[in-house]
């Protein structure tokens, strides 16, 4: 069954005419704009914009449905990053435009060591670019995958888990909802630490409550499946899933149709595979929860027994 994000048109701009949109740049009266801050810019400066001559171009890193992602060096600085470059023609055919300048918003603002860097972005007449921070260790879901047993074992677990729970407490202070939680999303550093990298779905939601369906299907908790309002805590059965994957291989709820993993996290049907401790099943149990009021918080997620465990005694102090 495919992992795709499913598709929602809570993000999709209005329509408008040919000579409106020569007028209206549809990703902002901003771009480009090369004042954000961060090691990746030495030009500062309100007024000052990025250019594509700005960087040394290397191999590519990835590549992505509207488009691809780049090693580059900025050339003053020599300060590695990597350059994620999308057609404004594929965003436009898909209707992301307003999605993306959601997600460089959001991100741009982030400040936390377990969310990648988004340090700038400008656009030319056909792309859009976005400078982004390095992640030398690549894709987590492709290291998953690569495991010899297809899964992490438990203090690595523990460790990714107490990671995205810090970061993920750390964007609902800020009121940010990530909402499309999974290992395609994530990166990996340098040092083998965890990086949110996708804020695709992600939104500012002060207002607290949404109302549309979207992140991937095996990820999505049971009140986004019956249409219901959701608030932050989408994310916290997300996090159980995402720990049931890493632990597992698989998600809880994997089923050959979509209405079968529907009625399955409807119903709540996780069984574990035997050699998966008491210790990590309580934390999965504790988080998918069908209330999301009595799932367990992010805070309390930190000072769970099972995670405490395998935390650095420098962590801990």
């Amino acid at each position: 069954m495919s992992r795709d994000p499913l598709k929602a048109k809570e993000n999709t701009p209005a329509a408008t005419s040919q000579g409106a949109e020569k007028e209206k740049n549809p990703y902002g009266p901003d771009y480009p704009k090369g004042g954000m801050g961060g090691p990746a810019n030495p030009k500062g400066g309100k007024h000052s914009k990025w250019q594509l001559s700005d960087f040394d171009i290397g191999r590519p890193l990835g590549k992505g449905k509207f488009g691809n992602v780049y090693l580059a060096r900025e050339k003053a600085s020599k300060y590695i990053v990597a350059l994620k470059v999308l057609f404004k023609s594929q965003l436009q055919k898909a209707q992301v435009e307003h999605q993306l300048r959601r997600e460089i918003e959001i991100q741009s603002h982030l400040r936390h060591p377990n969310i990648l860097r988004l340090f700038g972005y400008f656009y030319d007449e056909t792309r859009v670019y976005l400078i982004l921070e390095y992640a030398p260790k690549g894709e987590m879901y492709k290291y998953l995958q690569k495991q010899k047993n297809g899964h992490f074992d438990e203090p690595t677990t523990s460790k990714y888990i107490r990671q995205m729970s810090d970061a993920l407490l750390y964007c609902h202070s800020k009121k940010v909802i990530h909402r499309d939680i999974k290992p395609e999303n994530l990166l990996l550093d340098m040092k083998g630490d965890l990086k949110i990298a996708d804020f695709g779905w992600s939104v500012h939601a002060p207002s607290s409550r949404r109302g549309t369906m979207c992140g991937t299907l095996d990820y999505l908790p049971p009140e986004m499946i019956e249409g219901q309002m959701h608030d932050e805590k989408v994310d916290l059965w997300s996090l159980g899933i995402l720990t049931y994957e890493f632990l597992v291989g698989k998600p809880p709820f994997e089923s050959e149709d979509n209405n079968a993993t529907y009625r399955k996290i409807i119903r709540g049907e996780c069984h574990f595979p035997k050699e998966i401790t008491e210790g990590a099943r309580d934390l999965v149990r504790k988080l998918l929860v069908k209330q999301p009021e009595q799932r367990i918080p992010l805070d309390q997620v930190l000072k769970h027994p099972w995670i405490v465990e395998y935390t650095p005694a420098s962590e801990n102090s």
